[in-house]
């Protein structure tokens, strides 16, 4: 029942403190369209300074903002070459593996964590840092845009800033904070997506663009 206590003892500002930026990605996750990308991205931004389950220094919080931005400022772009109709049946393939996959995979998380010796500190950034790698996915698997890809892996990047953070907190309870490492890896994957997108916009209708959904096949 600990894991329950977790969540149920919050005081109403540090829900309201952990669920903004959830909520923000949500609305990423299931709302298309670059305004939705942008204003998403730019509310997460917002949130993270008060985020303090990242248990990072303040330096590598002032480097997730920025990031955030960053994506705000990509995601909101029109594509610099005319769209490229896809393939809509893979899109509704990949969405309906992603609905079921997500859940499914969030709650064998959660119960694995509630399963854990832990105090309700390290129960809660440990499953609110699973939520976020959850969602990532999600958003992945969903909104099949390559610079907005940029959003999915930044919301698993920081799931695992906030993971980093509770293994930091339970190994050193004298307060040892969490690495940066999180965020050099979201950083580089971020910076690729959006390179390999912005290349695809320029260039429709190349074989290399034209092709790459059939290489699977």
């Amino acid at each position: 029942m600990h894991f329950l206590d977790a969540w149920l003892t919050l005081a109403p500002l540090d829900l309201a403190r952990l669920a903004a930026p959830v909520a923000f990605l949500v609305l990423a996750v299931f709302m298309p369209g670059r305004v939705a990308a942008r204003l998403s991205a730019l509310g997460v931004a917002a949130a993270l300074p008060f985020l303090r389950e990242l248990g990072a220094p303040s330096a590598v919080v002032a480097g997730w903002v920025l990031l955030w931005l960053g994506i705000a400022w990509q995601a909101g772009l029109p594509p610099a070459g005319s769209r490229r109709s896809g393939a809509r049946l893979h899109g509704l393939e990949s969405g309906t593996i992603g609905l079921l996959l997500g859940p499914a995979l969030l709650v064998l998380i959660v119960a694995a964590v509630a399963r854990l010796d832990v105090d309700v500190e390290a129960a809660r950034r440990t499953s609110y840092g699973a939520l976020l790698v959850c969602l990532g996915l999600l958003h992945l698997m969903l909104r099949r845009h390559v610079v907005r890809a940029a959003t999915a892996f930044a919301a698993m990047g920081l799931g695992l800033q906030v993971l980093d953070g509770a293994v930091a907190s339970t190994v050193a309870p004298g307060g040892v904070p969490a690495t940066g490492a999180p965020l050099l890896g979201c950083a580089l994957a971020v910076a690729l997506a959006v390179r390999i997108g912005r290349t695809r916009d320029a260039v429709p209708g190349s074989p290399w663009v034209n092709d790459a959904h059939d290489l699977h096949d």
